[in-house]
């Protein structure tokens, strides 16, 4: 099993930023790549950015692409999502994923789940 612990969200006003960590323990060496979902109320949940443990591949949606960043520490077993320049329909709540594949933009791809994070984003 995997453990994902997300941690960072909040309230922000529109152009601002925050960082989001996620803590991964367990088995983590059957994982190979980590993402970043989120889930505004009455959508579905949506792709957001992932990384591979060796850095790259790393693949953005293309809503977030050039103001979000995603990045990994494996000595701390933690990825992060740099968000900048933050909109409102970034609002909602992020999740942080595991996968066993070493490409993974796909829900389904995924094996864990952290509990998720909730960004807002005032206008």
């Amino acid at each position: 099993q995997v453990q994902l612990v997300e941690s960072g969200g909040g309230l922000v006003q529109a152009g601002g930023s925050l960082r989001l960590s996620c803590a991964a323990s367990g088995r983590t060496f059957s994982t190979s790549a980590m993402g970043w979902f989120r889930q505004a109320p009455g959508k579905e949940r949506e792709f957001v950015a992932f990384i591979s443990w060796t850095g790259t591949p790393i693949n953005y949606a293309d809503s977030v692409k050039g103001r979000f960043t995603i990045s990994r520490d494996i000595a701390k077993n933690t990825v992060y999502l740099q968000m900048n320049s933050l909109k409102p329909e970034d609002t909602a709540v992020y999740y942080c994923a595991a996968s066993s594949n070493w490409y993974a933009h796909m829900r389904n791809e995924y094996d864990y789940w952290g509990q998720g994070t909730q960004v807002t984003v005032s206008s």
